[in-house]
């Protein structure tokens, strides 16, 4: 693709590197750009540099947050005795979405998975195992992808949890294997969140 634009080029080649967006979507993007308003444009650019500049990770769960502590965790009205594991923010807003579930979250960060590297210590593993620690969790629900890497994961949190006098349970199987929890239907979610199980009865199918 030859462009007329050395700064045209270097723009497509910084949109392209966004996930699923090839070259020619690039350019879409850069094109439209150039047809709004310079102040749309600069409005454009400058959420993008806040969003590195201002965002936070809640200390107390780990999700993006704009404050120290986010909404969530700072709400009296939720059940902090029960804590959903989660991947990431994208898995909290789908949980979220179903209103169906009132307690908090920890956000673990990514998942165990030995073929790209990623092990216990890459997580907010021992956060998690602290908070369990402190006598006020009283369940633990794991809703992590049904995946070999999510079951890999919910394993060892099981492992690292079963000392502590607390329940450990994992969402019902409404989720069909291999799904990520950002892709299933609020009703499904929302049914698997309240249906959820002890997690030794999902053993004997590992």
């Amino acid at each position: 693709m030859n462009f007329s634009s050395k700064l045209i080029e270097e723009a497509v080649s910084e949109f392209a590197k966004l996930p699923g967006v090839g070259r020619k979507t690039a350019l879409r993007f850069v094109l439209y750009l150039l047809k709004k308003d310079q102040k749309d444009t600069e409005t454009f650019g400058n959420a993008l540099i806040q969003l590195h500049q201002n965002l936070k990770h809640c200390k107390e769960c780990h999700t993006i947050s704009d404050q120290e502590i986010c909404e969530i965790c700072s709400n009296s009205s939720r059940d902090h005795s029960i804590v959903c594991v989660v991947e990431d923010i994208r898995d909290v807003m789908a949980i979220e979405s179903t209103a169906q579930y009132k307690g908090v979250y920890h956000v673990l960060g990514g998942i165990i998975s030995p073929m790209d590297g990623i092990g216990p210590a890459d997580l907010n593993m021992e956060s998690l195992v602290t908070k369990a620690g402190t006598g006020q969790v009283k369940e633990v629900i794991m809703a992590l992808s049904t995946t070999m890497e999510g079951d890999t994961t919910n394993f060892y949190i099981y492992k690292r949890l079963k000392g502590f006098t607390l329940k450990v349970s994992t969402i019902a199987r409404g989720i069909s294997i291999g799904d990520e929890l950002e892709y299933a239907d609020e009703v499904t979610l929302g049914r698997s969140i309240l249906n959820r199980t002890p997690y030794e009865n999902s053993l004997s199918h590992l």
